[in-house]
């Protein structure tokens, strides 16, 4: 199966009550043999109109973070989400749709075959990485999951609600630059 089967796929999903309330599926975007794929909570009002993950006021913070460690969405990178589909009023996903969505992101992981993830705020973290991760103690470390470097990094939207923790972001974006040029140099 290619990303794209499975992207059709997913555009159908029915297996949680978000699909009553989606205008689009938001599958991700990106590079589908990139070595690092970033992984989202689930999308806000501005991705499910458009279909696309990052999209808004976060999105466009995200794309300069990734810019100054030379990564891009259109170039080396792949972006998803724990859920596709939006929760209302952008509410934390629940743990029946995470698990029902779960199957989605696995197989996405498995064709993309990233070295790296980087989850992006404390929900994809937490469920990702450990159900205790602590974003603003635990950033920008790097974990060994299933033959893969994981880490948690401050979630855009939040860096836009407290700036103060931007550089503290942008320290662990240049960890991951000096991770992607020790094990993926061909990211670059």
């Amino acid at each position: 199966m290619s990303l794209d089967e499975l992207r059709k796929e997913c555009l159908d999903c029915k297996n949680c009550k978000l699909c009553e309330t989606r205008t689009n599926v938001v599958f991700g975007i990106g590079n589908p043999n990139a070595k690092i794929l970033f992984i989202g909570e689930g999308p806000g009002e501005n991705e499910d109109l458009q279909g696309q993950p990052f999209v808004g006021r976060g999105g466009m913070l995200l794309d300069k973070m990734l810019s100054v460690v030379d990564l891009s969405r259109d170039k080396n990178i792949y972006i998803a989400n724990m859920v596709k589909c939006r929760p209302p009023k952008n509410r934390d996903p629940e743990e029946d749709e995470v698990s029902a969505c779960r199957p989605w992101l696995n197989k996405q992981i498995e064709l993309i075959d990233p070295k790296i993830i980087v989850c992006l705020g404390r929900v994809a973290a937490i469920r990702f990485i450990d159900p205790n991760f602590k974003v603003t103690k635990e950033h920008g470390q790097f974990i060994e999951k299933d033959g893969r470097l994981v880490m948690g990094t401050f979630h855009p939207a939040a860096l836009l609600r407290n700036p103060n923790q931007k550089p503290a972001a942008m320290e662990d974006f240049f960890a991951l630059q000096a991770k992607i040029k020790e094990l993926c140099p061909e990211t670059y």
